[in-house]
């Protein structure tokens, strides 16, 4: 694999990889994140634990979707008559951030990504908090005053794009790919995003002379710039499911035939 590659796109098998504290990884509203830097910085707080439950799986329920609560958590009717207000504490490090803005923050918020955590209608103050039933985690501020809670770490972990790495694939899918000079097959799951460039790249863990081969399917060369779907390989597994067949057995076959060259590797 070139050295300066990097990849765009994770399945959530990737992700599900990453799990621990010295390696921990998560995904939310469509982005994957290493949060390795995060729990070596926090290693020991108590705030750091609902993160570690978390890693490497989807969080995105813990945030808003399009500004809005996935389940929005209601005001109790006996508070329904007070007016919410806002808690000085949730508006989350804006006040030592919007002074100055990076460069690099400026440029994030410009971008339509703007991850907000959940909140609902705290019952005892009747006001907008951060709904986080999986316990308070890193940047959220506590329920209620207090003199420990500091808001001077810059900007939150989850709008904090360098903890970025990448995209979750929307859909992944199964393919076989046969090397017609070994006989060899290997099925791979790939992101249905990735163009067969990025496939190329996966594929380089099975062999490293990837590069030296043509690929093909149903005898057609495949053009390595675009997509399995754009080079006309379909994606059937959901009218697999609805016929009963096993998917595995249909996968499409990808062919590769050496070029005798292997100045690619």
């Amino acid at each position: 694999m070139p050295a300066s590659y990097k990849q765009r796109y994770y399945t959530p098998a990737e992700v599900g990889q990453h799990c621990s504290s010295k390696d921990l990884w998560v995904s939310f509203l469509g982005k994957v994140y290493n949060l390795t830097p995060l729990a070596e910085k926090y290693a020991g707080s108590i705030l750091l634990k609902p993160i570690l439950s978390a890693a490497g799986k989807d969080i995105s329920h813990w945030f808003l979707v399009n500004g809005t609560n996935v389940n929005p958590v209601k005001l109790p009717s006996s508070l329904s008559s007070i007016p919410a207000c806002t808690n000085s504490q949730s508006n989350i490090s804006q006040s030592s951030s919007s002074d100055a803005l990076s460069p690099k923050l400026a440029d994030k918020e410009k971008s339509d990504f703007d991850p907000q955590i959940r909140t609902h209608i705290d019952a005892k103050t009747g006001c907008e908090v951060p709904h986080t039933p999986q316990g308070r985690f890193i940047h959220i501020p506590p329920a209620y005053p207090s003199a420990s809670w500091a808001n001077d770490f810059g900007t939150p972990w989850w709008k904090d794009e360098s903890y970025c790495i990448g995209h979750l694939s929307s859909k992944t899918r199964k393919i076989r790919i046969i090397n017609t000079l070994t006989s060899q097959e290997h099925t791979i799951e790939v992101c249905g995003e990735e163009t067969l460039e990025e496939i190329l790249n996966r594929f380089y863990k099975y062999n490293q002379h990837a590069a030296s081969y043509t690929w093909k399917y149903n005898g057609l060369n495949l053009e390595m710039t675009k997509s399995l779907e754009q080079n006309g390989v379909k994606d059937e597994d959901e009218d697999f499911y609805e016929l009963n067949f096993n998917e595995e057995d249909w996968l499409p076959a990808i062919h590769i035939y050496f070029n005798d060259d292997l100045t690619e590797a």
